[in-house]
């Protein structure tokens, strides 16, 4: 009868009710096979507190240190700019204005893939595996924090599709503790990345979550267009350390960044970078740790135990063939 109807109505009514409310409510678990993007998400979260899916985000300034850093081992010798856009018809559309300084663009998919790294002026529309892209603009400040700026205040925006991005309901918690333990695993010997541009290129997933909890967001080597990057293993701040290489011939520049045992910039710390460094006699470079204001491109850790980050931007090949390895040669 009709009540009966009624009655079954409201029971299924709350039923799926109830059901959508428990869902809604529960946080997805993390393993191997998500970790990824689940740090992936945690990253795309810190920029969302900052705007970013509304807006396009600049930092004006450098990162912050510690841990109040958006993301995990940021680079010291470029501003940011970051958008999280929805993808239309599968593909991102932007552009690189004209200007005096580096600038490139960075398209990390949802799963912390860097799909795309484009450098130098001009319109870009690319495809993208996931439905959200996040774009992180990096422009140089090899002449000055006007010039960057000036650089900055030139993107335009107008293609993309911002408010749309809804975070998925990770244990970010968790994500915490795999990111620790992960980064941790690397310590202990030199680390390079690679950084496989989509899925489907991932031949090691282990290797691929060690690079995401390192890392996340970094560039895959591509000669004279990309960058590669390195790390070297922690060390203390007790001794005098210094490493000399040959000249890494980056199309763009190079640069030499401590962190400390997190992988998160120290306060007070500045990079090196082959726009100021002085080079020996023979050509080669020597970058020092804790060895004074007089040695040779000295990095003062500030009494932080460190690792330090090798950025090749526009990575050459005789990088990528091993022939320069500073982050091995440390006395």
């Amino acid at each position: 009868n009709k009540d009966m109807k009624l009655s079954i109505f409201a029971v299924l009514a709350s039923l799926i009710f109830f059901s959508t409310t428990s869902l809604a409510g529960e946080t997805i678990s993390i393993t191997e096979e998500n970790y990824a993007s689940a740090e992936t998400a945690r990253n795309y979260r810190n920029w969302l507190k900052l705007g970013a899916n509304r807006e396009i985000v600049h930092m004006r300034e450098l990162p912050p240190r510690g841990k109040a850093a958006p993301t995990v081992q940021m680079n010291d010798d470029t501003l940011y700019s970051v958008v999280i856009t929805e993808t239309v018809d599968g593909n991102v559309r932007f552009s690189i204005p004209e200007s005096d300084v580096y600038m490139a663009v960075q398209v990390v998919t949802e799963g912390g893939h860097g799909e795309h790294y484009v450098v130098g002026a001009g319109d870009y529309d690319l495809p993208v595996e996931t439905r959200f892209a996040f774009l992180i603009y990096r422009t140089g400040m090899e002449k000055s924090f006007d010039a960057a700026h000036a650089a900055q205040d030139k993107i335009s925006t107008d293609t993309f599709k911002f408010g749309t991005y809804k975070l998925p309901n990770y244990d970010f918690d968790e994500v915490e503790k795999w990111t620790k333990r992960l980064t941790a695993e690397t310590q202990g010997k030199p680390f390079e990345y690679t950084f496989p541009r989509t899925s489907s290129d991932v031949t090691d997933l282990h290797q691929w979550n060690l690079e995401n909890a390192n890392g996340w967001g970094g560039s895959s080597p591509d000669v004279n267009v990309a960058n590669m990057y390195t790390n070297s293993i922690l060390l203390g701040a007790d001794k005098c350390l210094a490493t000399t290489f040959d000249d890494p011939e980056s199309k763009y520049f190079t640069s030499v960044t401590a962190y400390d045992k997190d992988r998160y910039l120290i306060d007070g710390v500045k990079h090196v970078s082959s726009y100021t460094w002085k080079k020996n006699p023979d050509g080669t470079i020597t970058v020092s740790f804790n060895c004074g204001d007089d040695a040779a491109n000295n990095i003062d850790t500030k009494g932080h135990d460190f690792s330090f980050t090798m950025r090749y931007y526009g990575v050459s090949q005789k990088v990528i063939d091993g022939k320069v390895t500073p982050e091995k040669t440390l006395k």
